[in-house]
């Protein structure tokens, strides 16, 4: 019974020890790595008495041990090696890794936790913006956060680098990230009851957008990630549904509605020079699975998509300069061994070459365990390179460290084919106020 029990130790032991920094276990982030090595020199300890006392069956749990000792060290020593080659490099003029992690870091929006850190990578031009969420404001008044943003928007003026995007998720219902201090607004849909005239539609969506934008944009926030085009599904979310939750959160099933919606949405937004970000392409509204933790299939024929779920997406395209959101959803229909958010197939054969899209593409979060679990720097190599613009590092935003590494070292090696391209759409956001956000640009 005594080695049954020291045997589930070590495989938990283990277990741990192989995700450690895993973003599933975010929670677990400031005690795992000193834990485990604890647990580790405890179980060599009481193995290696017992291997003094010629106990032969407690050298497998001695090498167990040293293992999981081996493993822990050495992915700590990695990240910290990654986070101080991001922290520390020299900015002297030239400095050949200085350029190229500005070169790859200008494709990365993070969230942030440490200010100190945060300001270094800002400074440094090591990010190209930043996602602001309930843990930036918790407990600090709308002046507070005002004074915070303006700040690192001023650290970005002083170094002679471009503005900084400062994204925030504040669709209203459930995905509010800033309310408080924000106004907790319902939800969208909540304003447009079925049968509405179209006028009144655009009426209520625009009303509820300048609402939604005004506070938000004297905050300091230049880019939202809202409207949801996803059409609204016929049933509630499945058991195994625990974040994505589009039931709550799309505007409307018909895909018409959605349309005239979201445009008036954006439009007002735009007004107020707050960037829109369409989401989540290729569409969730008849996907299952929650990509936040599971790999997830779209199984709907190419002609439905084009008729009916991406007709929201095309038309806001064509009218606004808002952001594509792509989701890490796998489309059978294109690309059955991807998602979307790393399909070449989908991205530069449909949305940039059929769409005539030359527009900012961004990925839903890169932590979000459907690409995490495929490998956080393969993942990012092929984003960029399927024609993403940029990638967004939220939930775990210490894994801004890793993929810096990755990148800059895919960008030495010239494994990155489109940064090029990706750079010039980039230049051309369309700036009103380098502290404030966005001109309007829509057709009229």
């Amino acid at each position: 019974m005594k080695n049954l029990l020291h045997a589930v130790l070590v495989l938990c032991a283990m277990a741990l020890s192989l995700q450690l920094k895993d973003p599933h276990l975010l929670f677990l982030r400031t005690y795992e790595t000193p834990l485990l090595i604890a647990l580790a020199l405890l179980g060599i300890l009481v193995a290696l008495r017992a291997v003094i006392r010629s106990d032969k069956q407690q050298w497998g749990f001695l090498i167990s041990w040293l293992l999981v000792l081996s493993i822990v060290t050495y992915s700590e020593y990695t990240f910290q090696r990654q986070k101080h080659f991001a922290l520390n490099a020299d900015s002297k003029a030239g400095n050949e890794d200085v350029q190229r992690l500005r070169q790859v870091g200008a494709h990365l929006i993070v969230g942030y936790e440490h200010s100190a850190d945060i300001r270094q990578l800002v400074q440094q031009g090591f990010v190209a913006g930043l996602f602001v969420t309930r843990r930036n404001v918790q407990g600090k008044s709308f002046q507070q956060i005002q004074a915070e943003l303006s700040h690192l928007q001023d650290l970005r003026h002083q170094a002679s680098l471009q503005p900084l995007l400062i994204a925030t998720d504040q669709e209203g219902g459930v995905v509010s990230r800033l309310s408080p201090p924000l106004p907790q607004q319902p939800p969208l849909a909540s304003s447009l009851p079925t049968g509405i005239p179209q006028a009144q539609i655009i009426e209520r969506a625009t009303a509820y957008a300048l609402a939604q934008a005004k506070p938000l944009a004297a905050l300091g926030i230049n880019l939202n990630f809202s409207p949801v085009l996803d059409l609204k599904p016929a049933q509630a979310s499945s058991s195994m549904d625990f974040h994505t939750q589009i039931v709550k959160r799309a505007i409307a099933a018909d895909a018409e509605i959605v349309t005239q919606a979201g445009l008036a949405y954006s439009r007002a937004l735009l007004s107020q020079g707050v960037l829109p970000t369409l989401k989540h392409f290729p569409g969730l509204g008849s996907v299952s699975d929650d990509t936040h933790h599971f790999s997830a299939r779209l199984h709907l024929p190419l002609t439905t998509l084009q008729q009916h779920d991406w007709r929201p997406f095309r038309h806001l395209l064509s009218q606004t300069p808002a952001l594509l959101m792509v989701a890490h959803v796998v489309v059978d229909a294109i690309d059955p061994d991807l998602p979307a958010s790393l399909s070449h197939k989908l991205i530069t054969d449909i949305v940039r070459k059929d769409w005539q899209h030359d527009g900012i593409l961004i990925t839903d979060d890169m932590s979000m365990g459907a690409v995490y679990n495929l490998g956080l720097c393969p993942s990012s190599i092929r984003a960029l390179n399927a024609g993403i613009d940029l990638l967004l590092i939220a939930y775990d935003w210490e894994k801004v460290y890793p993929v810096l590494d990755c990148l800059q070292a895919a960008q030495q090696s010239g494994q990155l084919k489109t940064l090029q391209s990706s750079q010039a759409r980039l230049q051309q956001l369309p700036w009103k106020n380098a502290k404030i956000g966005f001109q309007k640009a829509a057709t009229q």
